[in-house]
This record gives C-alpha cells, structure tokens and sequence, in this order.
C-alpha cells in the first residue's frame, strides 16, 4: 500500500484479476489469489526486520484504511465472476508475527488501526467478502512457527506437536471470524537452494521423516479443532536428482507427496485434514516443473491416472 506499484497497477483498473480469473478458466484450474500486501507496504517496507515491519503497518492508520480499499477493489473485480470459484489466500506470515506476540494466543492483544485488532481485521475481510463476491473462498494461513516454536527447526515430540496444533486454533478461533479454509507451509524454497543461497545447514534444511510427522500431528489437531480442511502451498519443486545450480535445487516434498508409493502417505495427510496441495517456490532460482527434468510432470499425470485421492 501506499508505494504506487501494487498489483492494482499492473492493469488498468486492477484488471489483473480479470486476466488472471479469465486464464485459469481457460486451463480449467482454479484460480488462487495470494494477498499477500502487508510486508511490501510503506512505511515498513524499508525496514529489514520483517515481523517489526508487518506489525508497525498494521498499526498504520493511514496504511490500514488503503489496505482495505485495496482489498475492496480486489473482491468487486472477483464479483464480475459470480459463478466462478474464485480462492482468496489472506496474508500468509501475517498471522504468524501476530501470534507470536499475542498474550495467551488471543488476537484481541494484536493492535490494529482503523479496525481495533487482529480479530477485527479478520472479521472485516470476511465482511467485505460477504457484502461483494460470494463466490470467493477465504483463506486463513496457519504458520507452524507462529507459536514461537519451529516444527522443523525445533523438533517438538509428536505430543508437543499437537499441543502446537491445539494453540494455533485457538488463536484462529480467538479471529471470531470464519473462513472458508487454511493454508499452511512446509518451506518455501528448495532444500538445496536454502544450502547453496542462504548458507543453512543441512539440518536446517532438509526435511526429515520426523518432520512430516511433526506437521501431521500439528495440522491434525489444528484442523480437528477448527473443523478448517487444510491447504500446503508453496511446496518446492525441487527432486534428489538435481544438480543444486540455478534453477534445478534438490528436495525432497515431490517425491514424497506423489512420488512411488505414495498412497499411504497421502491417507494420513487426508486423515489430517489435508485437502490440496499447491506447488511452486517462493523466490526466484527456486526449482520449477520447467527445470526438473520432467519429474513432477510424471509423476502429476501417474497420480491422475491411477485415480487421485478424494474427499467424500
């Protein structure tokens, strides 16, 4: 907000999400939107420490008040689609800095100009989603460290996973405000990018069995307790095979979800409450489907081939 360069200029008239509703129906997916606008706004854009950032806009007025009227454009432009499923993906890690330093995983001690607090700001978007574009799914976003407690990096046991899993709802339900379903992510960036570019260790870096359980004991109690089914987004597209150079990063989370053998793994990820899975890094040089050599492209079609796994 407030820069002149948001995704309300990029086409005249925030006609972007025309374009953008109008190509997904085209490729017959469904189009998802990630608003993801806090950290990129004045006045705390230019700081480096990121949750200070996030929680200083919020506490903008004047930056508050055009983060809704940007929002507001954006659910008029879905609302000329009223008969498309149109998926709203509301700030990811913005939720997380909240939690992090709210007292006693209550919203209410979040400050937040122009609407109060945290849960006034949740309970706005669901409002202007109600008033303008009905057709709109909302999309909270779980963070697994919003806790204060990594699930990878930090290791909790799968009882303390749970209990995370348990005090993550209760912030959400501490929202009084419902969406529609919750996003959640493992990691953004390849494990070998993660080495290579940003120097972490290969602990660090590299998930580990023990992990995927952790997230499924995490996102079990969450969405248990929330009735919220589940969305991983951003899942890298990195595979072993690779040669971690620009572009072609290891990881392992393809060859996990949907790589040989992967029925079982994805009955506990549904039993978890898992619904979908997107895939795709969050930075440039990160893996893509182009540069994989071909392997989740294979393995996509042998999972749609041999029949996907479907909610009742």
């Amino acid at each position: 907000m407030n820069t002149g360069s948001g995704w309300a200029t990029w086409n005249e008239g925030g006609t972007f999400v025309d374009n953008y509703v109008r190509e997904s129906a085209a490729a017959r997916v469904v189009p998802v939107f990630t608003y993801y606008m806090i950290r990129q706004s004045l006045p705390g854009r230019d700081d480096g420490d990121e949750p200070r950032a996030v929680l200083s806009n919020l506490r903008n007025a004047s930056t508050m008040r055009a983060y809704l009227d940007n929002l507001r454009l954006f659910f008029e432009r879905a609302a000329r689609f009223p008969k498309t499923r149109i998926v709203l993906h509301v700030e990811p890690d913005m939720w997380g800095y909240g939690h992090q330093v709210a007292k006693n995983d209550d919203a209410a001690s979040v400050p937040v100009a122009v609407v109060g607090d945290l849960g006034g700001l949740a309970r706005e978007v669901v409002r202007l989603r109600d008033e303008i574009a009905p057709n709109v799914v909302l999309g909270w976003h779980v963070s697994g460290w919003g806790t204060g407690i990594d699930l990878q990096v930090n290791d909790p046991s799968t009882k303390q996973s749970s209990a995370l899993g348990a005090r993550a709802a209760r912030f959400y339900r501490s929202l009084g405000a419902r969406f529609d379903i919750t996003f959640t992510d493992w990691s953004d960036r390849d494990a070998g990018f993660k080495e290579r570019i940003l120097g972490r260790t290969h602990a660090d870096a590299w998930f580990t069995p023990g992990d995927y359980t952790r997230w499924r004991y995490f996102m079990s109690a969450y969405s248990r307790k929330t009735g919220q089914r589940i969305v991983v987004w951003q899942i890298p597209l990195g595979n072993t095979a690779l040669d971690d150079s620009w572009g072609r990063y290891r990881d392992r989370h393809v060859q996990w979800l949907i790589g040989a053998g992967y029925g079982s793994r994805l009955k506990a990820m549904r039993s978890a409450g898992v619904s979908a899975l997107l895939f795709g890094g969050g930075a440039d040089g990160t893996t893509s489907a182009k540069t994989d050599g071909g392997y989740f492209r294979k393995r996509a079609r042998t999972y749609y081939r041999t029949g996907p796994l479907r909610l009742p």
